[in-house]
């Protein structure tokens, strides 16, 4: 061999050993950091992080954003629209901009939808340190250029399959699109957007929605005073047996059932139309089938306190309290003394605090067609896991909850689990009567 032969052969070799030394220096300086859960992966999609993630924590951008159109709609909608952002956003590997939310209910006349800013109702800080490495939110004045923007125009009609919205945002993210700093998605609705996430998605983006100081103290009187209710005296109280009291004793706080009673007016004429639509009859139910129900709950005893949550400016029935099994001590927002909490602020607020009193009941009793009720549910099925609890359809579990349109053993209301491994979220956010237990 020449000596130009071995000169190539030495300088191949010194090569190699060269690679080799540097991708052991970066295996040890820059390890792989999983994203927040890992990569999600399903039938539908599969995340990869981008190589161009010069200014990312753990696989989000924080140099390209995503925005989106005012969210519209009621409080659940509007959290599952919300929802749908973030991981739209996590699937471009984008930040968010901080949405507006809306805080009356939706109209067609788009002008008077009142907007309301994200960070009025939820805490941001609390929102990104929790889904920290997930999906993050941003403000617009995060943005460096707002002049050079990329509208991305959602489809509409029965042609936009989910199919197509998928491949959609599989080029978007592909193609030259991606070099802009904003992306804004306009002409649709979040929460009419096509579904390619499963269940756990969505819950960890609501595990990272925190009220607001101002409102979760709201809600905080309204629990308080739900408890001080049982207490006073002469009103000796008991509930369905659970892990939570069955120990129970002075020093711990007098527990409550919350009935989300759907039987306001816009809610009876959407229910009957979807049982027609649908050919399914455990859709609505009338006050008198929620009253013989509830109390037929196996394990209620003595003197239970019931808190209705409704939206009473859409109530027709003046004798809601009316009818109830006794022993029941039943109270809404006026009897308990509340409504001057309530009033005060919008429906979107109001329905927040109505939420989150429902929320931390020791039961919790609703209708498996409503948005509302899903998504309570959904949380105190993540409580009970939390704990180590994975099934609590046959035994006496801490949080219980019941859908009352489904009729369950002894003639009460069926017992309640969200099934958190569902690969899309249609189910909750459309309602089913197909509920785990």
């Amino acid at each position: 061999m020449g000596f130009s032969g071995r000169h190539m052969k030495s300088l191949a070799c010194k090569c190699l050993s060269f690679v080799f030394i540097a991708l052991l220096f970066r295996a040890l300086l820059f390890p792989t950091f999983p994203s927040f859960g890992g990569f999600q992966q399903n039938n539908l999609y599969l995340v990869h992080s981008s190589s161009s993630q010069l200014h990312s924590e753990f696989g989000v951008r924080k140099d390209k954003f995503l925005e989106v159109p005012q969210i519209v709609w009621g409080l659940n909608n509007q959290k599952i629209a919300f929802a749908r952002a973030c991981l739209t956003a996590r699937m471009l590997n984008r930040t968010l901009l901080m949405p507006n939310f809306s805080a009356s209910l939706f109209y067609k006349e788009v002008e008077l939808l009142q907007p309301i800013s994200f960070d009025k109702v939820f805490n941001f800080q609390r929102f990104n340190s929790i889904c920290k490495g997930f999906v993050h939110l941003g403000h617009f004045s995060d943005i460096s250029n707002r002049a050079r923007v990329f509208e991305l125009q959602k489809g509409s009609g029965r042609k936009w399959t989910a199919e197509r919205d998928l491949n959609q945002l599989r080029q978007i993210k592909e193609d030259s699109a991606d070099d802009f700093e904003v992306i804004r998605i306009i002409g649709k609705n979040p929460f009419l957007w096509h579904d390619h996430w499963p269940v756990n998605d969505y819950a960890k983006v609501f595990e990272c929605l925190v009220l607001v100081d101002e409102i979760a103290e709201e809600a905080e009187k309204v629990v308080s005073k739900i408890r001080q209710m049982g207490s006073s005296p002469g009103r000796e109280t008991d509930t369905v047996r659970t892990n939570v009291d069955s120990n129970n004793s002075s020093s711990q706080p007098t527990p409550y059932v919350a009935v989300h009673m759907r039987v306001e007016k816009d809610w009876m004429i959407h229910c009957k139309k979807l049982e027609q639509r649908s050919n399914i009859n455990q859709i609505c139910s009338s006050k008198e089938e929620i009253v013989e129900r509830v109390g037929h709950i196996v394990g209620m005893r003595g003197r239970t306190i019931i808190y209705l949550a409704i939206a009473d400016s859409l109530l027709e029935d003046s004798s809601i309290l009316s009818g109830w099994k006794e022993g029941l001590l039943l109270f809404e927002k006026k009897k308990l003394g509340v409504w001057d909490i309530y009033e005060k602020y919008p429906y979107l607020i109001k329905s927040a605090i109505d939420y989150e009193v429902c929320l931390r009941a020791d039961v919790f009793v609703g209708n498996s067609f409503s948005t509302f009720s899903n998504l309570i549910v959904l949380e105190r099925t993540q409580k009970m896991i939390r704990m180590g609890v994975t099934r609590s359809c046959d035994m006496d579990a801490r949080w219980p909850s019941y859908a009352y349109n489904i009729l369950g053993e002894s003639g009460g209301p069926q017992r309640w689990m969200t099934k958190m491994s569902d690969s899309s979220l249609r189910a909750i956010s459309y309602g089913t009567n197909n509920i785990s237990c």
